[in-house]
């Protein structure tokens, strides 16, 4: 039997009691196979001894303690016990918050074994946050789970260490004999022993190492199996529409006739080029040229496209669903806001309405009678490209003939939204597009069963932004400076780490109280507005548009407005306490100004008290505009599972792996996942029926891997 297998319920775990179900299925594990995979966050190494006068020097305390005397503090519901404790280096004072229990158990005199973090308070050694059990019973490395209300690590530990028991024994292997030798890993019932209960820090290392290296050849077998049935899909292309179906003055196209001159352009394609104000970059020719070679082509495309801020990846978009149209088909166009989503309309019906196309704009806010009409205007092909948001993949929507769908800004939809939508079209070409760059090793491994195209040019006559880095104590410098631009008529972004004032974060500002800062004080001659993700898409919306028209010339928001509108007016982004964002933020709010002819200027403000690490991200933001040097520096200072596009994808819900950390370890499963399926593309060989057992009986990623599509 497999781990994912394993489905009764946890209350058949011995003293698994009703409280403790409840505060389990909180949680969302309610079978013995959830709470095994419930995997601990931390572990804590109990195994050598830390006495109280190393308190500053080690993380934890772990010594056996006497206790000297008890007393309490404070009066009524806030009176704490205190203990006084002491071991053979010092002595310390135990504050036992919530838990005045403890007062029959630390009698004076006892001996205990005392686990926990101090600090140097008062003139005297400290812990408000330690364990303590009977003389000689807490040793060990001890796992940490992630709690919820209801539930203590005590509990959760027993409950674990109990189902292991039970259970443990009929858990079967999961990778093949082959590969477990080849790279020295633990069966698999060892390894979920030793990552629950390791025997030794060594063990926890092999039992994590096992669990990656599984997590990846599984993840590497399932982009394998996609590409290739992708590769070995033919499906038939929708004959042209004529008549009143065809674009007026498309002339009659034979179906699939997407053939490009000589810059690589259809015929819509090139009338689009023409009527622009501007020539396209060679990056947006070479991935167009490469888009319609696919779409061109007997097997469904599956490309993302990669481009800086700015580089002009949208109008890629419109000219592959160009091509989509004059192969007589729909395209539909997906963003992940509606502010998004309605730029992208606003864009299309400017660029594409001229040549005759029949263009339609659907979110979850259109009214009930316009969206009949629309859904109706879909569903018999008298639309031929829809934008929207993911109200496009509603149930209630259908299409005549989706030929392209379009996935922006992709990192912010799981993979099961992008399987919706690609389920309302007969195997429908797949456009993806990020403004957060991956490195082309990492792109090609992650999403593997995916061609890339990238722009790294920039449209022509585009002046760089430049950035500035100043203290918090001289924002005074930056307002003047801001001020002077609003003065010729500009407009400026001020961007902030929290919506409103936070308990605990009294040294950070928030949008709404530096929005009536702003208003009232620093800036009272010019009009300021408010965004961030707590207002409804209507009112955001209508700011937008205002701040768009120049009726608002100051934007006080949080990151909300890192995917937004183009605003060429805008010169000034202001990112305060800007050591509290990643450089894949910092450099997404960075391209939210440089939109038009005019120098534009992004101030990173930060805190007097800066850290080593946030100096190192606001020197790469100085020194470098490319947003792939920046990727790079970001795969460099980040670590383990904070790429942006990769681990937000929805495409990896992996618990242990990290595509950054551990790329040789994926490019190795990568090796060997698709050397299986090149020898055995339907897993029938007698070595492979594990594989396949595994993907039929207990998939890894769960409702996650949508199989066969993206």
């Amino acid at each position: 039997m497999f781990l994912r297998e394993l489905e009764e319920p946890v209350g058949r775990i011995r003293g698994a009691g009703p409280a403790a179900v409840a505060a389990l299925e909180n949680m969302g594990i309610r079978t013995v196979a959830d709470l095994l995979c419930h995997f601990p966050r931390d572990w804590e190494d109990r195994t050598g001894i830390v006495p109280l006068a190393q308190f500053a020097a080690k993380p934890q305390v772990n010594t056996t303690v006497t206790v000297l005397g008890r007393s309490w503090i404070g009066f009524g519901r806030k009176r704490t016990l205190r203990v006084l404790v002491e071991d053979e280096s010092a002595k310390a004072e135990l504050l036992c918050w919530n838990r005045p229990f403890l007062e029959s158990q630390l009698t004076p005199g006892r001996r205990c074994h005392l686990w926990g973090r101090f600090q140097y308070k008062y003139g005297k050694i400290q812990s408000g946050t330690f364990d303590i059990s009977r003389e000689g019973e807490e040793h060990g490395i001890f796992p940490v789970y992630p709690l919820s209300k209801g539930l203590t690590q005590t509990t959760l530990r027993r409950l674990v260490s109990r189902a292991l028991e039970s259970w443990l024994p009929r858990i079967d292997e999961e990778l093949p004999q082959a590969i477990i030798e080849q790279e020295g890993l633990l069966p698999r019932p060892l390894a979920l022993k030793g990552i629950h209960f390791p025997a030794s820090m060594e063990e926890l290392g092999r039992a994590k190492r096992t669990f990656v290296c599984g997590e990846l050849f599984y993840l590497e077998i399932l982009v394998g199996r996609r590409a290739m049935e992708r590769r070995n899909t033919q499906r038939p292309r929708a004959a042209a529409r004529r008549g009143d179906t065809v674009p007026k003055g498309a002339g009659g196209i034979a179906a699939g006739d997407i053939a490009g001159d000589a810059a690589g352009l259809s015929p819509l394609q090139r009338r689009l080029a023409e009527r622009l104000p501007f020539d396209l970059t060679p990056g947006q020719l070479g991935a167009i040229a490469e888009i319609n070679r696919d779409m061109a082509g007997p097997v469904p495309m599956a490309r993302l496209l990669q481009g800086d801020v700015g580089s002009g990846k949208t109008l890629v978009s419109f000219l592959a669903a160009l091509a989509a149209v004059e192969g007589g088909g729909q395209a539909a166009i997906l963003a992940p806001t509606e502010l998004l989503a309605r730029q992208h309309a606003e864009n299309a019906a400017r660029l594409l309405e001229p040549l005759g196309l029949r263009l339609s704009f659907l979110t979850g806010n259109i009214k009930a009678s316009g969206r009949r009409e629309l859904l109706k205007g879909l569903a018999e092909g008298r639309i031929d490209i829809v934008l929207g948001t993911h109200a496009l993949f509603s149930d209630d929507v259908a299409y005549s003939g989706l030929r392209l769908v379009v996935v922006d800004e992709q990192h912010r939809f799981g993979v099961l939204q992008r399987s919706r939508i690609m389920d309302k079209g007969d195997h429908p070409d797949l456009l993806m597009m990020s403004a957060t760059p991956i490195p082309r090793t990492l792109a090609l491994t992650v999403f593997g069963d995916l061609e890339v195209s990238v722009i790294r040019d920039m449209p022509p006559g585009r002046k760089p932004v430049k950035t500035h880095l100043a203290r918090l104590s001289n924002e005074g410098k930056v307002y003047d400076f801001v001020r002077n631009e609003l003065a010729r008529g500009r407009q400026a972004y001020f961007v902030y780490p929290l919506i409103e004032a936070a308990e605990g974060a009294a040294e950070l500002k928030d949008a709404q109280t530096m929005a009536d800062r702003l208003a009232n004080e620093v800036f009272p001659r010019y009009p300021v507005a408010l965004i961030h993700s707590r207002i409804g898409e209507e009112e955001k919306q209508g700011i937008m548009e205002r701040f768009r028209r120049a009726e608002i010339r100051i934007l006080a928001a949080t990151s909300v407005v890192e995917v937004g509108v183009d605003v060429p007016n805008a010169t000034c982004m202001v990112v305060e306490h800007a050591e509290r964002f990643g450089l894949s933020a910092l450099h997404q709010l960075r391209g939210r100004v440089g939109r038009g002819s005019e120098q534009s200027y992004c101030f990173l403000v930060y805190s007097d008290e800066l850290t080593p690490d946030g100096k190192t991200r606001l020197m790469v933001m100085l020194e470098h505009t490319d947003g792939f040097i920046i990727a790079e520096e970001d795969l460099k200072l980040r670590g383990p599972g904070q790429i942006a596009g990769v681990e937000q994808s929805g495409y990896l819900p992996l618990a242990f792996a990290d595509p950054v950390r551990d790329v040789a370890e994926l490019e190795k499963a990568r090796r060997e996942a698709f050397s299986i399926l090149e020898r055995d593309p339907g897993l029938l060989l007698p070595e492979h029926r594990l594989i396949a057992d595994v993907l039929e009986r207990a998939r890894p990623f769960g409702a996650a891997e949508a199989p066969g599509r993206l």
